[in-house]
């Protein structure tokens, strides 16, 4: 072992230790790599930021910013609509539903790029269900990277196996796009059974960055508000008014919405004259005690949850915001009733501060005051764009929105410029970057985003942690550091079966894939590994084709794109990694390797 071996050793188990012990941020470890490999010696100035122009991180970027466009058209929530309606709020199904789509679509195409387009309709599904972010988003990114076993085309270790396949200047018999489907199948399965049932038990429980909402931070501080209820009218209801029921001064809830069934309409900023019939759905604003009661008094059906109105009042969708009345506000000594607010602004006033009180009741006839708060329900994009009114406003928001105005009319935009980079991928070969960049380049173009918008939407923690394990991947490589472990494990091993010898190869490609590019381990280890399967006595393409599966088992440490992508929106540390990804490495190479000797005959 040279110097410069030993030095990139100590190297990797300062990084693991740091990873570890979390004394810093994950992607300041990666800028930390940045600086120390080239002051040491062991990667060039040029080497040490190559990452940033890498074509997996510009890959990243690039396909983050195509999902916000897709997102911001609504395409996601078409998406997500499907999965909520099969999967409900069982998270288990949730569970499986996400991961397994995902895992799918990613046997055809990069799986950071199949992650990165679902990661906003798993936050949009999580936030709808109440399933803690954490909960669904480690299943999908190990899914994903799993999905790229299924076809020979899915990932980038198996992509190149068939030119890596050269034994004493010869090539040998290719692989066809299906020979691994059955192995790949049989992972991807026993990944999402894994995180289906075992889920709960190495999963941590937190919320990452969708943790609770304003809504929902509005709901608790407010003491007469508990949710949004649901309920039906019954068909022997006579028909009334708003104003003739006077819910909200009999039962202190507010209704924000009515389903018409006669009409088949919903109108989700009720008024006084509006009238109830029978079958109509409602939701109301209140506290559960005061719902039930009302419920019970006029016979309504009170519902386990949102069913009718799922899509409209989502959290995704509509929810609280505080607004203050402002010292040039038109509002100032008038009530709600003669502003005719509901109206003029499209919101529905949930509660009202008045001289430290809180008023839940009464709120049209009351006279508004400077700094006089109002509690108010209703869609996002109609909060976005009455804070978006030239001054004077009437209101200032009080606190932060949640939300935003969605661009549905860009839509086809949006699916046309992900089409044409798939298109350019698929079928004429364009380099990945260049391609998804073609696709992000063209949703700023033509409106979907607006270039602020695309810079935000990129989770930079993701492209520096990334960017700097680059340079570590080329430091193992350079020094010769990988070689020499290979060969030392190799020449260890004597002369094994085959099985035997697989699963060291297994074993060796899963640590290999950890610390440096899957692409890189499989250019390193392919011809190792071909070389000793002939002289043990095994198939060389077993051994090639165990090295490509192997290259995506990589779940322990947060090194594999996908698993950086996913950290920071789900709110992981490392030892989560370590949790659920020791686990499913093991899983992974116990159905790979048993598979290779039940279906395939490798004794």
């Amino acid at each position: 072992m040279t110097p410069e071996m030993l030095l990139t050793m100590i190297v990797l188990g300062f990084v693991i230790f740091l990873f570890v012990s979390e004394w810093v941020r994950v992607d300041v470890v990666g800028i930390m790599m940045m600086v120390i490999l080239p002051l040491i010696g062991l990667v060039t100035p040029q080497e040490a930021f190559v990452g940033l122009s890498s074509n997996a991180v510009v890959s990243i970027i690039a396909v983050i910013i195509i999902g916000a466009g897709l997102d911001k058209t609504g395409i996601m929530n078409k998406v997500a609509k499907p999965i909520i309606k099969l999967a409900g709020k069982s998270e288990k199904r949730i569970i499986t539903f996400i991961a397994g789509t995902v895992g799918i679509i990613s046997s055809m195409m990069q799986n950071i790029g199949a992650a990165a387009l679902f990661l906003p309709a798993a936050e949009r599904i999580a936030k709808r269900t109440g399933v803690p972010i954490s909960r669904i988003l480690m299943p999908m990114g190990f899914c994903a990277i799993i999905g790229g076993t299924i076809t020979l085309v899915g990932a980038s270790p198996t992509i190149l196996l068939n030119d890596l396949m050269v034994l004493n200047g010869e090539k040998l018999t290719p692989f066809g796009l299906f020979t691994q489907t059955p192995i790949g199948i049989a992972l991807l399965a026993s990944a999402i059974i894994y995180f289906a049932f075992f889920g709960k038990y190495v999963l941590p429980a937190g919320k990452g960055t969708s943790e609770k909402g304003i809504s929902d931070l509005l709901l608790e501080a407010y003491t007469g508000l508990e949710s949004i209820f649901e309920l039906q009218v019954p068909a022997n209801f006579s028909p009334q008014s708003l104003l003739q029921l006077q819910l909200k001064e009999k039962y202190l809830v507010t209704i924000v919405a009515i389903a018409k069934e006669k009409k088949k309409e919903k109108i989700l900023v009720p008024k006084s004259e509006d009238i109830l019939e029978p079958n109509d759905t409602i939701a109301v604003v209140g506290k559960k005690k005061n719902v039930e009661i009302m419920a019970k008094e006029l016979n309504f059906i009170l519902k386990n949850g949102l069913e009718v109105f799922s899509e409209e009042l989502a959290k995704t969708n509509a929810g609280l915001a505080e607004a203050i009345i402002t010292p040039r506000s038109e509002l100032i000594g008038k009530t709600l009733y003669e502003t005719k607010f509901k109206e003029m602004y499209g919101v529905t006033p949930i509660a009202l501060i008045k001289n430290n009180r809180i008023y839940y009741s009464g709120l049209t006839q009351m006279k508004l005051g400077l700094g006089n708060t109002l509690l108010l329900f209703g869609p996002w994009e109609k909060f976005h764009i009455l804070k978006g009114r030239p001054q004077p406003r009437p209101i200032a928001f009080a606190s932060p929105l949640e939300g935003e105005i969605l661009k549905p009319h860009k839509a086809k935009w949006a699916a046309f410029w992900l089409a044409l980079a798939l298109a350019q991928i698929i079928f004429f070969k364009v380099k990945l970057s260049v391609a998804l960049m073609s696709g992000a380049l063209g949703m700023i173009i033509t409106g979907v985003l607006t270039v602020d918008e695309a810079y935000r939407s990129v989770d930079w923690m993701t492209v520096f942690l990334l960017a700097g394990l680059i340079p570590l991947g080329i430091a193992f490589e350079k020094t010769g550091t990988a070689s020499f472990i290979a060969h030392k494990v190799l020449s260890l091993i004597g002369q094994p079966t085959p099985i035997i010898l697989l699963t060291v190869i297994g074993l060796m490609t899963s640590f290999f894939t950890l610390v440096i590019s899957n692409v890189g381990a499989t250019v390193l280890l392919v011809p190792l590994c071909m070389n000793m399967a002939v002289m043990a006595g095994g198939d060389p393409r077993m051994a090639a084709l165990v090295v490509g599966l192997s290259a995506s088992n990589t779940f322990v440490l947060p090194t594999h794109q996908v698993n950086a992508l996913v950290m920071r929106p789900g709110g992981y540390r490392t030892v989560d990694y370590a949790k659920a990804g020791t686990i499913m490495t093991i899983l992974f190479l116990v159905v790979e390797l048993g598979m290779l000797y039940f279906f395939y005959g490798i004794q």
